[in-house]
């Protein structure tokens, strides 16, 4: 590619990304560090090269191993969820996919680790993420399913997979004070935030979503 077919690229790609700030404005995020931190993260380096048209849509889209990168309205919602009155602080992802999210997050919380149980998708992350520099961002290959007990605790959980239940190691986990928001159900799913305040964990439901399953293990 030149370099004037480049800029023309770049300048596109600006300009969709500030529609789709815009848009998420329109459909009621108001955390303005979280709509920086969208406007931050080009979304376009994180799709399959023949999706790049599409990535500022407010859609998922494929990303291969039966994964898909989440709808740009879902990640904004679930950071703003979890950053309401608050900082995120500590903050474990749980499904680190593409990389989208865990970048964005990184603009908002002051540590992030991310884990991912399927190596190719954790080294496509790793690639998309390289020329970001993001010195906050920690990603591992794991089973998220059983959070990462060796970084415990966190102020923040954000799950990008729906659990059938909610599960009891990623509460486990939280930090005194701490927030957790995931999809949970199988057929119907549903976003939901978990408050954890010395023994009491309250949840509260919040919105019906679709997301892959949490599954368990590596791969």
């Amino acid at each position: 590619m030149s370099s004037e077919a480049l800029r023309t690229a770049l300048a596109s790609a600006l300009r969709s990304r500030t529609r789709m700030v815009e848009r998420l404005r329109e459909q009621g995020v108001r955390d303005e560090k979280v709509l920086a931190a969208m406007m931050a993260v080009p979304r376009q380096l994180f799709v399959e090269e023949a999706l790049a048209s599409r990535a500022y849509e407010d859609t998922a889209l494929p990303l291969g191993l039966q994964q898909t990168i989440s709808q740009p309205y879902v990640v904004a919602r679930m950071i703003e969820v979890l950053h309401a009155g608050r900082e995120l602080g500590k903050t474990l992802e749980v499904g680190t996919g593409c990389g989208y999210q865990a970048a964005v997050l990184s603009h908002v919380a002051s540590e992030v680790y991310s884990v991912e149980r399927l190596r190719p998708l954790l080294d496509r992350a790793r690639s998309n993420l390289r020329h970001l520099r993001l010195a906050n961002l920690r990603l591992k290959h794991a089973d998220g399913s059983v959070g990462l007990p060796e970084a415990a605790p966190f102020d923040t959980i954000i799950v990008a997979a729906a659990a059938p239940r909610v599960p009891v190691a990623l509460v486990e986990q939280l930090a005194d004070g701490g927030r957790m928001v995931l999809p949970v159900g199988s057929n119907e799913q549903v976003l939901v935030l978990i408050e954890k305040n010395g023994r009491t964990v309250r949840e509260t439901r919040l919105s019906p979503v679709r997301f892959v399953p949490l599954l368990p293990g590596t791969e």
